[in-house]
């Protein structure tokens, strides 16, 4: 059997609750703990919390690998070590002794379910008792003495002939639950490597490394979620390209601010080769007017629930390609048909939260009306120049 453990303090100095504050529009801990999920070699995940506020978060996540183990106030102190928690939790359960225990580390949140397949299967293959996770660091270390610890100055190599020097980035480790118990640590015996990617590096302990984080996540893991092309990109309205206000002047004239913004984004995927569209149930001349300025190929109104869906099949089926390879970014309950079948699915930073919740959504950091579609275009733009 293959455990994960993922200990999530509620007394975090540094940010306050950071385990559960929102990360790309989710928890932090939600991260790592929907990477073990989708893992077929991951069997049981026990979230260890003192927090009452963390464990209803987590219960809600609704993930049916994920049980919440709660831990003593003793080994949640500032001063308390992880192996003491991981001990106390083993102490109290009854796993075999040749079962691995993957200790996670939610403050890691760019792990992927690929890492901890291919760290399995790498522990498995070159016979050892663990496992930590590093990335390759190409800086000059010295020490306080004043000597070079990992180059000759006198022969300062070029980065590209520098193999540089394996750094622990804290993302989890594995062990044998009879090897953590005797050993009284997370590491023993025989120790192998899982080298993951450069930007993995980060690991969140201060505000600034919660900034890094979230640029990296948005730029190598959300934007490459679906491997598929992007060909056709469809918006909401109300909520998305719009703030979700609704204005009246003095004679009852409905208006809507829409932003300059987002109708470049339109532009620039124009100009990139992909389609676009407006597909809503809204059904008003000012939403055929925008429509028109933005120049979209396609304009859908008044559509519900499953006619977004169906309007979108039916356009896929006349450009001939497939839903994997549509964006659709919306907000709000009548949208959530379609952002679950497109390839590539987003939603505002202000959407309802049965919106963000669903798998695998890009939560932007920009509100409707205030970028988000733009933002959204950019990160399609910038996925779509890396491939080529």
């Amino acid at each position: 059997m293959n455990i994960a453990f993922v200990p999530v303090r509620g007394g975090s100095k540094s940010i306050p609750l950071k385990n559960i504050k929102m990360f790309c529009g989710r928890p932090l801990v939600f991260w790592c703990l929907d990477a073990l999920q989708k893992s077929i070699r991951i069997d049981q995940i026990f979230v260890a919390t003192d927090c009452d506020e963390i464990k209803r978060v987590v219960n809600d996540f609704k993930l049916s690998k994920v049980t919440v183990y709660d831990r003593s106030d003793e080994h949640a102190q500032d001063q308390s070590s992880t192996e003491a928690v991981m001990l106390e939790f083993l102490s109290e359960r009854h796993f075999e002794e040749t079962d691995l225990f993957l200790l996670v580390q939610a403050t890691s949140p760019l792990t992927e379910t690929a890492d901890f397949d291919r760290a399995l299967e790498i522990l498995k293959s070159e016979k050892s008792e663990s496992l930590l996770t590093c990335v390759r660091s190409k800086s000059f270390f010295w020490g306080d003495d004043g000597a070079p610890i990992n180059y000759e100055y006198l022969k300062r190599p070029r980065r590209q002939d520098f193999d540089g020097t394996l750094v622990e980035n804290g993302a989890f480790y594995i062990n044998t639950v009879g090897s953590v118990i005797r050993g009284k640590n997370r590491l023993s015996g025989k120790i192998s490597i899982y080298e993951m990617e450069d930007f993995k590096a980060v690991e969140i302990d201060e505000p600034d490394d919660w900034t890094v984080a979230e640029n990296m996540m948005r730029k190598h893991i959300l934007t490459s979620s679906s491997g598929h092309e992007i060909k056709l990109f469809l918006s909401d309205v109300d909520g998305t390209l719009t703030d979700a206000s609704m204005y009246y002047s003095e004679s009852g004239e409905e208006l809507k601010k829409f932003n300059t913004h987002d109708g470049k984004g339109f532009e620039l995927l124009r100009k990139v080769g992909i389609k676009t569209g407006i597909i809503t149930s809204e059904n008003t001349k000012i939403v055929a007017n925008r429509a028109a300025k933005l120049k979209v190929d396609y304009i859908f109104q008044g559509l519900e629930h499953q006619g977004k869906l169906a309007t979108a099949q039916d356009l896929c089926r006349k450009e001939g390609i497939e839903l994997v390879n549509v964006a659709y970014i919306g907000d709000d309950v009548n949208c959530r048909e379609l952002l679950e079948a497109v390839g590539y699915a987003a939603c505002p930073s202000d959407a309802i939260d049965a919106v963000k919740q669903i798998p695998n959504i890009l939560c932007l950091s920009r509100a409707g009306g205030r970028g988000c579609v733009r933002e959204f275009a950019d990160l399609i733009i910038s996925r779509r120049v890396s491939t080529l």
